[in-house]
């Protein structure tokens, strides 16, 4: 290596500074000018290179030199710098040959600038384009790839530049082009998991020489994914279509000028139009008579129901629903769908000929599904099935959730009428202004409204069977009278008729009020009265006949299994224990409800309803501190008595939540002890 003194520390002088101290052979051992702060001192400074404003200082203290070199253009300094080496073994270069050397480096920058400048905008071009590109020499090693080609493939480009291309895109095909030297053209290659590309690949040439291979490509995921949702959404147009034509009911659809756009066989087959007269055209080419409810959705953007209209040439009588169809917000046009009113009309009366039939099937308990043991709950039921056997008029009465319906059913079941109607008709849920016509039926243009033919009413549609009629107690004046000439007289006369109808109907009453007292104050007639009560029977509440209670408890279970899709076996003993403490108001009805919630509220995997499990009523008390319901035997008991039972429930609660405990409970009261203590005696509270 050779040791290099320069001396001039100025422009040239930091040129040859750069290419000696980068040049494996040289080494500068020090840079000599008058200005220690020129641009080859403050270089050497950088790279701890000593620095002299002296020359002969210099060669004083470098002891070992093999060449000095002078760029100051001072040519006495050269010569005295040549006599002071004289003898010594160290080349002398002069400023003249120096500038030489000045100049040749300056123009290499300059084509190395212009190369360099040629090279961006070259690689600038390559980044632009839309195409990934990727080259490689004949050693397989990756010469080139553009920023497109990084973004498809993944790869760095600083990362990749000079490795084989095998190990960092194994999918690559470049290697066989540069061993086939053809060209392969829009080939479609996966260069990634989800990353498709169509490429063409070609040789790089130099004369006959192949010195690479170069892939330009484009990304067609996106293109392959378009044509997948064109290719899905022609398959659902077509699905729409086959489930428009395959429809039987008539289909129009208009665009948003509420033009024909589509119709169905259905169609075609209703109004007896063509699609050649239909599509393309007007949406109210096909109207009769009436308006075109296509141009109203278009208009006010609102579905249209129960349009009616006549269409086609044979003016058929239709209902018309139309709908907006809007996408994205904005208005498309709109789809119709088109009754036949004929076929509406046979539906209705296919309908009210099954509402007959359903009718005769409706008496569907008999007097096995009637659970209870009890001494008064098995008179009732003996006295219902002798009743059954005769045609007597029967009156079932009991407070409401005791079962009267079901005692019906069983009666009619049980009588030589169950193969006939059995007919139920809730008096109190029929408005008193239709329960005439409901019952008696009336004719043709008996009043506004009224059905063309007239109707049957449902002691004639009851005719051979058995009517029920619930809550009879809610009949008005008007309707007792006319039902009083049916219990009479076993004939019928529709409203708005003179005409009387023989009918064979068995009566079966119910009720939960105390008719004996409606007949006190004139709300229900006292002979209409009698002839109900020929055979009645009381069903007793759910509180007189407790030692049923388990037996029901299971009946209603496997019910509420079969209603739940439960499998719930039956209660526990605490249960049971528990349910036998309360009065039960709403009775069997109110016991299925209690039954029910706890079910709902226990896990799939209880097969025993607990204490735990029931509901956490407020009126769920201790039997011995319940208060009687405002009705005894019937009859509503007195102010004051409920007030008494109210007042004895109040003390009894209070003393429960005190454990016992007088004193608190009177403090809680507001009483006194003595007071407190006087009222559980006159209330006959245990102490």
């Amino acid at each position: 290596m050779k040791r290099i003194l320069l001396i001039g520390g100025g422009r040239g002088g930091a040129s040859l500074f750069d290419v000696l101290y980068n040049t494996a052979y040289t080494k500068v051992a020090g840079v000599v000018d008058i200005n220690p702060d020129s641009p080859g001192c403050r270089k050497a400074r950088n790279c701890n290179i000593p620095v002299f404003t002296e020359w002969e200082q210099a060669l004083q203290d470098l002891a070992h030199l093999d060449a000095v070199i002078e760029v100051t253009d001072d040519y006495a300094l050269y010569e005295q710098v040549k006599r002071k080496l004289a003898g010594r073994p160290v080349s002398i270069i002069p400023s003249s040959v120096a500038s030489i050397l000045f100049y040749l480096i300056e123009e290499k920058e300059e084509l190395l600038y212009e190369k360099t400048q040629h090279f961006s905008k070259l690689e600038l071009i390559l980044d632009s384009t839309h195409d990934g590109m990727i080259a490689i020499d004949q050693n397989e090693k990756i010469t080139l790839i553009n920023k497109r080609a990084e973004e498809m493939s993944g790869l760095n480009k600083e990362d990749i530049m000079g490795t084989e291309i095998s190990k960092v895109l194994p999918t690559s095909e470049l290697p066989r082009v540069l061993h086939t030297g053809k060209t392969e053209q829009n080939r479609r290659q996966v260069i990634q998991k989800n990353r498709s590309i169509v490429t063409t690949r070609m040789p790089i040439k130099d004369g006959n020489k192949i010195i690479g291979a170069l892939g330009v490509f484009k990304d067609i995921t996106e293109i392959e994914e378009m044509a997948e949702e064109v290719t899905n959404l022609k398959s659902v147009q077509t699905m729409l279509e086959a489930i428009i034509h395959s429809s039987d009911d008539a289909i129009s659809v208009v665009n948003e000028e509420g033009k024909g756009l589509m119709i169905n066989p259905a169609y075609t087959r209703l109004t007896g139009l063509t699609k050649e007269e239909v599509l393309h055209k007007p949406a109210t080419t096909d109207i009769s008579e009436g308006e075109s409810m296509h141009l109203q959705v278009l208009k006010t953007r609102k579905p249209v129901r129960g349009a009616r209209m006549k269409v086609g040439p044979k003016k058929k009588d239709v209902l018309v629903n139309v709908a907006p169809v809007i996408v994205d917000g904005t208005l498309k046009g709109s789809v119709g769908v088109i009754h036949d009113l004929s076929e509406l009309e046979t539906l209705n009366t296919e309908l009210e000929r099954a509402k007959q039939i359903i009718r005769t099937l409706e008496a569907k308990y008999t007097f096995e599904d009637i659970i209870g043991q009890s001494e008064e709950f098995t008179f009732a039921i003996e006295q219902a099935k002798m009743a059954a056997k005769t045609p007597v008029t029967i009156l079932l009465r009991g407070e409401s959730g005791t079962g009267k319906e079901l005692f019906a059913h069983a009666i009619h079941n049980a009588s030589d009428r169950k193969y006939n109607k059995f007919v139920r008709v809730n008096c109190a849920a029929i408005s008193e202004s239709l329960l005439e016509s409901e019952l008696f039926g009336y004719e043709e243009g008996a009043f506004s409204g009224a059905k063309r033919g007239g109707k049957k009413g449902l002691f004639e549609e009851a005719h051979g069977g058995t009517i029920f009629l619930d809550e009879i107690g809610e009949l008005k004046s008007q309707t007792q009278a006319k039902l009083l000439r049916v219990l009479q007289e076993k004939e019928v006369v529709r409203v708005g008729s003179t005409k009387t109808l023989d009918i064979d109907v068995r009566v079966v009453a119910a009720t939960n009020v105390n008719l004996e007292k409606m007949m006190n104050t004139q709300e229900f007639r006292s002979d209409l009265y009698y002839r109900l009560n020929r055979m009645p029977i009381q069903i007793p509440p759910l509180r007189a006949r407790k030692e049923d209670l388990e037996k029901l408890c299971r009946h209603l279970l496997t019910k509420l299994n079969q209603d739940y899709g439960r499998n719930v076996e039956g209660l526990t003993e605490e249960a049971v224990a528990h349910l036998q403490t309360y009065q039960w108001p709403g009775n069997v009805r109110e016991l299925e409800n209690v039954l029910g919630r706890a079910m709902i509220h226990t896990h799939f995997s209880v097969h025993y309803i607990d204490k735990e499990h029931l509901p956490r009523f407020s009126d769920l008390i201790p039997q011995e501190n319940q208060t009687e319901s405002i009705f005894e035997n019937g009859e509503i008991l007195s102010l004051a008595d409920q007030m008494k039972e109210k007042e004895k429930q109040i003390i009894a609660e209070a003393l429960s939540v005190c454990n016992g405990n007088k004193t608190k409970t009177a403090q809680a009261l507001g009483l006194s002890i003595r007071n407190l203590y006087y009222k559980m005696d006159k209330l006959s509270i245990k102490r």
